[in-house]
């Protein structure tokens, strides 16, 4: 793919002033990267008409595809389409389209329009109309002088649900001079980005063809690979070769690939081991169940779970005997031992998985903010216990709670499957 000058502008004063973080520049860049596009330039510009007609006026000097974000909206500080029709004189028309999904919205909500939601629905003439799911505005994708304009509304909803249905496909096919562009994802739980990134250095350094993009998620790391070729069968070969080669390296944190999640990946391994799961949760709220049960067919592999924060469910509920929780606290490894097993006791399940901790914002029992206990309990008689202790606020704590018990049990099962093939 030819080498393209993007550019990313966000308009709006609330950016300015701090009121909302500019993640939609960061999402933007983070996605295009993974396709193969690098972006060359981020802008906040406030709600001005001169200064952002100033700003569109550079990005057209100097970018080759420039993607606005906001000021797409009714009132009178939105002057996106103003600023850009003072620079490049296009005419803009209403979209019928909009106009009606306007109109019905209002109708279904029994209020009488605004006559200002009229200026939403203008369009510059000419311009690829990008369809709102989740708002008003459209979005639109226009050529100016051999620069291709992108623009988006503000709200992050709204934006990512164009790129992903209208902006990416449109580049890929406008701005790549091959037949065929494939990509794969792969993820990855228990490495950090620098220790990846160190791991698979080289292979950035000198990437090509494909092109390597790693992007942390909440659920791991994610490596996305995107090849261009003039054949499917070359584009699937390319693919293919880098994958053994990155998996070759990391190959032990590598658990799925595209649209694998790490609780399909777990459920899976239930199944194909013939284990089945619950969980006491104490730390975590339900979270890790939650997380479990949103994949389709988790019923066959988790009758059941149980949150167990206060201690006087863990002692009479769960069965948690008195003298661990009086002699080892809550927040201990005998303690979340005891919690695995007696949940796979009540539940009747093979397995049973256990989250006990501090998520703040105080200290319990001696135990430091973010100190956490994991366990898994097999009713074959092997059990693991690990303590960690995770940085961030109460939200970040449970979060990367989950996601160890998760990284925890998926090692523990794909060793058992190991064994037993």
């Amino acid at each position: 793919m030819e080498q393209k000058r993007t550019e990313f502008i966000a308009v709006g004063t609330e950016l300015l002033l701090g009121q909302i973080a500019n993640t939609n520049a960061q999402w933007f860049s983070h996605q295009l990267a993974s396709y193969g596009f690098n972006m060359f330039h981020h802008t906040v510009v406030g709600d001005n008409l001169q200064r952002v007609k100033d700003v569109f006026m550079q990005a057209q000097k100097r970018s080759d595809i420039i993607i606005v974000s906001g000021g797409l909206g009714p009132t009178e500080d939105d002057l996106t389409r103003e600023a850009f029709q003072e620079m490049s004189h296009l005419p803009l028309d209403y979209d019928e389209h909009t106009m009606s999904n306007i109109q019905a919205f209002y109708k279904k909500q029994g209020i009488i329009m605004p006559s200002n939601n009229n200026r939403q629905a203008r369009v510059f003439s000419g311009a690829y109309i990008c369809n709102n799911k989740h708002g008003m505005a459209p979005g639109m994708i226009l050529t100016f002088q051999n620069v291709k304009w992108i623009f988006l509304p503000g709200v992050p909803t709204e934006m990512k649900q164009m790129a992903e249905d209208d902006v990416f496909p449109y580049l890929i096919q406008e701005m790549s001079e091959y037949e065929v562009i494939e990509s794969r994802v792969i993820k990855c739980i228990g490495i950090g980005e620098s220790t990846l990134e160190e791991r698979l250095k080289d292979l950035i350094q000198h990437q090509t063809n494909p092109t390597i993009a790693l992007l942390a998620q909440e659920d791991g790391m994610i490596i996305r690979l995107t090849v261009k070729s003039s054949s499917k069968e070359e584009a699937d070969e390319k693919i293919i070769h880098m994958t053994r080669n990155i998996c070759n390296r990391i190959g032990e944190y590598v658990y799925g690939f595209d649209e694998d999640t790490i609780a399909k990946r777990v459920i899976q391994l239930l199944a194909n081991n013939e284990k089945t799961i619950a969980a006491a949760e104490s730390l975590t709220g339900g979270a890790f169940t939650n997380q479990l049960i949103k994949v389709e067919g988790a019923s066959v592999v988790c009758p059941g779970s149980m949150v167990t924060y206060d201690t006087r469910i863990k002692r009479d509920v769960l069965h948690v005997p008195s003298e661990v929780i009086e002699e080892e606290g809550v927040v201990s490894e005998a303690c979340a031992l005891e919690m695995a097993k007696q949940i796979s006791a009540r539940m009747n399940t093979t397995l049973g998985i256990s989250f006990t901790g501090v998520a703040g914002p105080e200290r319990l029992e001696g135990n430091e903010v973010g100190t956490t206990y994991i366990s898994i309990y097999s009713n074959a008689g092997d059990s693991i216990v690990r303590k960690y202790v995770f940085s961030g606020n109460r939200t970040a704590i449970q979060k990367k709670s989950v996601m160890k018990g998760f990284e925890m049990l998926y090692h523990y099962l794909s060793d058992a499957l190991d064994k037993s093939s």
